[in-house]
């Protein structure tokens, strides 16, 4: 018996199962010998249960598929120095970002630890870094300071000092509520394969949109640098109220706070540029913001910042995990569209980053997987008191550059979040809060670099430009939630704005080519004598159908309506004339029936008479008929130039639809009157360009019939171009007028 061959099969999450080449024999053994004479020697397993159990996974946990392939070799100890340098990073910005979203910073770390994990296991991009984000971070605070602000917790008996131990129990509350609802909306919308929605975020809104956040994290750790106590301002110009108020109390600021946020942020930003002066020659950048935090925590502790200089510290920071916990859901009415906000802009931030690394390295990201993998870090982090997370451009640059190559870079940076949870989060008591938010402001100043943009797309694109003003003025004045939503709407507005005034053009053709390009911006294409050819930058919809007719007028230098009206004037007399002169001759018919009398010898004496001076007028529908009226069965219809009406100096128009991607009834309805007005003055209409599925989309908006058919489509200018110039001028029919009438 011959060996069973096995053709090379992919792994299980391929979706395929392996084919095998069996022969006569080993069918008849088997007992699969097909009941034809001759059974086929290719023969297919079926799919097995297993297999597609593998397979579907694989595709939500993808860990499974790359986790066993796994070069340790060549990639264990680049992630394992990318998660020790990303660790370290994402311990103080955890600690920061806690701030931002106005929680204790232990739950900076917590949020640093379980979501990370989670995303290790479902996420298909290998360099993003998750975790905290300063504008995920500063979209929470807005919704937790306004659900739970600090009036609403004051200690009965005394108006300025706040119970902090409750207000900071409820703002957790809001902000795992609002994990929750991220989570659930992201996930949704990955189960839904709407990946796509990024789409509709365009780069000039992301940017702007960043931008604006980065001034609201500006604004908000601005009372920590001088330790000021401020209201808690929720909803639209409340960033300009906090500004207010804290230029208002200056003069009660906190020297010794001041000062060491000065020479915090100095110190960083002097380490920050050693590193990019020296990145290539240092083994792994400079920890600056933990040396930072372990110098500063030194200091406050021997100097005695707190006692001595009333300088604000981060305080106690428990150690050990949490149990889960339930988060309160009385708060999803108030919080759904905050939640859908975020989860939309987080998903944008970590997309955009992880497309940018998976192009540079080779690999694919798949958005609806993204979506589910960050909806699951929020969902289960939801349980342990996170709030929610996204992708930070800094750590992803981190963990790109030290040499990580997958996410168990990101595995091992949780895991020294973890260590520092257990047993190191108590040593940080005496970090003064000017510290965490001098690395904060320092961290923006890459997101304060995209200022740039305006002078770029001042340049380059005005509309552009346009979209990140509006997004960058809205986001600031109106907040996170409503700027964004304003600002999807005026891009998507922008949109259907140019859609409506795109570039109209005459085509002229090359010399000796089959190109055909605007005449105003090509020297060498010229017009083909009697023929016009009509373009368009853009689709003809609902939208821009007027502007295509006004446009086609002035473009081609004849004004339509204004040739059609006159030639119904003109009409209108002629019938008014048929009229009175059928009127005389029904007058004379009665008087000729008059003077014959009733028994004459010839009785079709009349009807003799009759015929013959009907003969002898030569009238066809009692009107004359000049030389130049085209005769039919029902008459005759008098021409342009019958009527003494100007001729268009062209005899064709060609319609180029290519740029048209969908129909709608407007159009149909705008082509159709086109077809219509420009027969009645004798000018032949072709459309050129049309895709398969436009005309499909023509047939079913019923565009074809007796005086448009397929007949006039072509697939190219060129084509119908030759076909035009071998046809004779047009000839309005009777028909057509009566429908004018």
């Amino acid at each position: 018996m011959e060996k069973l061959e096995v053709e090379p099969g992919p792994l299980p999450c391929d979706y395929r199962v392996d084919r095998r080449v069996l022969n006569e024999q080993e069918l008849e053994e088997t007992g699969q010998r097909s009941q034809s004479p001759k059974p086929s020697r290719w023969f297919t397993l079926p799919r097995c249960s297993t297999a597609v159990a593998w397979a579907t996974l694989c595709r939500f946990l993808p860990i499974l598929s790359w986790l066993p392939k796994y070069p340790a070799r060549e990639f264990l100890l680049g992630d394992l120095l990318s998660g020790l340098s990303v660790g370290i990073v994402q311990l103080p910005q955890g600690l920061a970002y806690a701030l931002l979203a106005g929680l204790p910073p232990v739950f900076g770390l917590y949020s640093s630890f379980y979501p990370v994990f989670v995303y290790f296991l479902f996420g298909t991009s290998r360099h993003i870094s998750v975790g905290t984000f300063a504008v995920i971070s500063v979209m929470v605070g807005s919704v937790s300071e306004a659900l739970a602000p600090n009036d609403a917790f004051l200690v009965p008996g005394n108006d300025t000092e706040v119970n902090e131990i409750a207000r900071d129990a409820t703002r957790v509350k809001v902000a795992s509520a609002l994990s929750f609802l991220v989570g659930v909306f992201q996930v949704g919308m990955g189960l839904l394969q709407f990946g796509f929605v990024v789409t509709y975020l365009s780069e000039p809104l992301v940017r702007g949109y960043t931008t604006a956040a980065s001034v609201q994290v500006l604004v908000s750790q601005l009372k920590h640098v001088f330790g000021l106590s401020v209201k808690d301002y929720s909803g639209p110009l409340s960033q300009i109220y906090i500004v207010l108020e804290i230029i208002w109390k200056l003069p009660e600021s906190n020297v010794g706070t001041v000062v060491t946020a000065l020479i915090a942020s100095t110190l960083l930003l002097a380490m920050k540029i050693i590193n990019q002066k020296l990145g290539r020659k240092l083994p792994v950048p400079m920890p600056s913001e933990l040396i930072m935090l372990i110098g500063a925590t030194a200091i406050s502790y021997g100097v005695g910042l707190k006692e001595k200089f009333k300088v604000d510290i981060v305080g106690n920071i428990p150690a050990g995990l949490e149990p889960p916990q339930l988060f309160d859901y009385h708060f999803f009415g108030k919080i759904v569209g905050n939640a859908f906000a975020i989860s939309v802009v987080g998903f944008a931030i970590a997309i955009s980053l992880g497309k940018i690394f998976g192009m540079k390295h080779g690999y694919e990201v798949d958005n609806n997987q993204e979506l589910i993998a960050l909806g699951l870090s929020n969902f289960f982090g939801s349980f342990f008191q996170c709030f929610p997370i996204s992708c930070s451009m800094s750590r992803s640059l981190v963990q790109e550059g030290s040499g990580g190559n997958t996410q168990i870079a990101g595995a091992i940076s949780s895991l020294l979040i973890l260590i520092v949870i257990i047993k190191l989060g108590e040593l940080f008591y005496h970090l003064p809060k000017a510290i965490l938010a001098s690395i904060i402001i320092v961290n923006l100043k890459g997101m304060f670099v995209q200022f740039s943009d305006i002078c770029y797309l001042w340049k380059a694109n005005r509309v552009d430009l346009l979209i990140w003003l509006v997004t960058f003025v809205a986001t600031v004045l109106l907040n996170l939630d409503i700027g964004l939503a304003v600002a999807i709407v005026f891009s998507l507005l922008s949109v259907v704005f140019r859609t409506q005034l795109p570039h109209y053009s005459i085509l002229g053709q090359v010399p000796d080519t089959d190109i055909y390009r605007d005449v105003t911006q090509y020297k060498e294409a010229r017009e083909v004598p009697g023929v016009k050819i009509f373009s368009s930058s853009a689709t003809l919809y609902f939208a821009n159908a007027e502007f295509y007719r006004q446009a086609l007028k002035e473009k081609i230098g004849l004004d339509v309506d204004h040739l059609i009206a006159k030639k119904k004037k003109l009409i209108k007399k002629q019938r008014l004339k048929t009229k009175k002169l059928q009127k005389k001759e029904n007058r004379q018919k009665k008087a000729a029936a008059r003077k014959v009398p009733l028994d004459s010898s010839e009785p079709n004496s009349m009807n003799v008479k009759i015929e013959e001076m009907d003969i002898e007028n030569a009238q066809v529908g009692g009107v004359d008929r000049p030389d130049n009226a085209v005769v039919n069965d029902k008459g005759f219809t008098l021409t342009l130039e019958a009527l003494g009406l100007p001729q268009p100096h062209f005899h064709n128009l060609i319609l180029d639809l290519g740029t048209l991607n969908f129909v709608d009834t407007v159009c149909i309805k705008t082509l159709k009157n086109i077809f219509r007005d420009f027969q009645e003055i004798e000018v032949n209409v072709y459309l050129a360009g049309c895709h398969g599925n436009i005309i499909s989309q023509f047939e079913s908006g019923n565009f074809f019939e007796d005086s448009i058919t397929k007949g006039h489509l072509f697939v190219s200018i060129h084509d119908a171009v030759t076909f035009a110039l071998m046809q004779p001028r047009p000839r309005t029919t009777q028909s057509v007028l009566a429908t004018r009438m």
